[in-house]
């Protein structure tokens, strides 16, 4: 992170900006936004900027820059087309300690000016770092399509009750929860859709009649974190991701998707692989239940999908058996995310008219699985966990009926920048494993529609930064 965000409050401070051509124009709009005081030096002077000089209470000096013009500001803004002028600003204003920002030289900036969402009281910036100024202002396209302005009241309206709910609750937390409750709830809702007068009601209403914030029961969320790139997340699990107060995430959890839950929310990790479970099932279904008696917000964050070999179903056992209330959000699985990232359909009608999805972690090394249904043609078989089995799975194939040329591919870490897939057949598949020293996790796909990897394979060959 190049530039750490900050808000600066620049209502009634001077601010200098150095320019007054078209450029300037656009900072000073923002500076007086922002309620600042605009003193301009420049040999001319746009009539649209002097207007907002003049409107600021601020005053215009034409002439050209001068060290003095520095004293007694708290913010320079260098915007002219002159390079040498602007890196003199720069120098001086940082010799000063005064934070400087210069149009299109992130290089010369102490400070930048991030594209901006406004939504006052709620305000959002969107920066670059002054690497791609254009790119920020597509992002801030997007987000505004996605803040309604009403958020706007709604930021309004919490500030209104806020020293009431200070009042109220004493405990940090209980105010957290009470406002939670407040905004993920119909009371946001009412402001949302046009009725701030309502909202207003239904809040006042709440508080007056909240007795015991702790004597909720909280609530436990089953989200599927998909097979690894963040991208692949739904809309509800990032939500819900951003409310929770305590994670419980698994080994496939990638580190930049639990970067995406809340900064102040208790992790733990309660992953498992072969022989190694840093927390056993019946400990994470309990800990689920005594975090969610305690009033908080639960994340249970799971790899792929929850209820595909995730175990999602024993702990909502758990929960529903001490009325504790949750919700499941299904996730892409590995066999989709994995298949569709090494361009290999898992139904194609020339190829595969049905698929099936098994556990190929094979208890005590025992082959109890029902083979002869398995070594079936037309059909696609994805193998979850069975890179230690492979062996296994591949004799077994073949004993029953398959050919032993019949394509396979081993996908590790699908979906994020370090995939690799090998591709072979039955036969070969447990040498080439041991030759490209694969390690977990994988996924094994079966079936003739392997073939097609090589013609629909995207992406492998996307373009990479050189």
């Amino acid at each position: 992170m190049d530039f750490l965000p900050l808000f600066f409050k620049l209502e009634n401070k001077a601010c200098l900006l150095v320019g007054g051509g078209s450029i300037a124009l656009r900072k000073a709009r923002l500076l007086k936004q922002a309620g600042a005081i605009i003193y301009v030096v420049s040999p001319k002077i746009d009539p649209e900027l002097l207007a907002l000089v003049e409107a600021s209470k601020g005053s215009y000096r034409c002439g050209k820059y001068q060290i003095d013009d520095l004293a007694d500001v708290f913010l320079v803004v260098a915007a002219t087309d002159n390079t040498p002028l602007n890196q003199l600003v720069s120098e001086h204003a940082n010799e000063r300690q005064l934070p400087v920002n210069v149009v299109d030289s992130p290089d010369l900036c102490s400070v930048i000016l991030p594209a901006i969402i406004d939504r006052s009281p709620i305000v959002i910036a969107v920066s670059s770092g002054g690497q791609s100024p254009v790119l920020a202002r597509l992002l801030r396209t997007k987000i505004e399509s996605l803040v309604p302005a009403a958020y706007g009241q709604l930021g309004q309206l919490v500030g209104s009750f806020r020293e009431q709910v200070k009042q109220r609750f004493s405990q940090l937390d209980d105010r957290k929860n009470f406002w939670e409750s407040v905004l993920h709830g119909p009371i946001a809702e009412m402001v949302l859709s046009g009725k701030p007068k309502v909202a207003e009601q239904l809040l006042s209403q709440r508080l007056s009649e909240q007795t015991d914030p702790l004597a909720s029961v909280g609530e436990v969320y089953l989200v599927g974190a998909g097979p690894g790139d963040p991208d692949l997340l739904t809309f509800k699990a990032l939500r819900l991701m951003q409310q929770a107060d305590v994670v419980l995430y698994d080994r496939l959890v990638s580190d930049a998707i639990v970067d995406l839950t809340r900064r102040d929310a208790e992790r733990i990790y309660v992953g498992k692989k072969q022989a190694d479970h840093a927390m056993p099932q019946k400990d994470i279904n309990q800990l689920l239940v005594d975090f969610a008696k305690q009033g908080k917000k639960v994340l249970r964050l799971k790899g792929g999908d929850p209820f595909i070999f995730g175990r999602g179903s024993e702990e909502i056992e758990e929960l529903a058996e001490h009325k504790i209330p949750f919700q499941v959000v299904p996730g892409i699985t590995a066999a989709s995310g994995c298949a569709a990232y090494s361009g290999i359909p898992l139904t194609h009608r020339d190829y595969a008219q049905s698929v099936r999805f098994i556990a190929g972690h094979l208890k005590d090394g025992t082959s109890d699985l029902p083979w002869s249904e398995l070594a079936y043609g037309k059909q696609t078989l994805v193998f979850y966990m069975g890179l230690v089995g492979l062996p296994i799975i591949c004799r077994e194939l073949i004993a029953h009926g398959l050919s032993p040329a019949t394509p396979m591919a081993l996908i590790q870490q699908g979906t994020t920048p370090n995939q690799r897939v090998i591709i072979g057949n039955l036969q070969n598949m447990p040498e080439k494993v041991i030759l490209e020293q694969v390690r977990a996790p994988t996924l094994l796909i079966v079936g003739d529609v392997v073939k097609l990897r090589e013609k629909l394979a995207w992406f492998e060959n996307m373009p990479e930064d050189n």
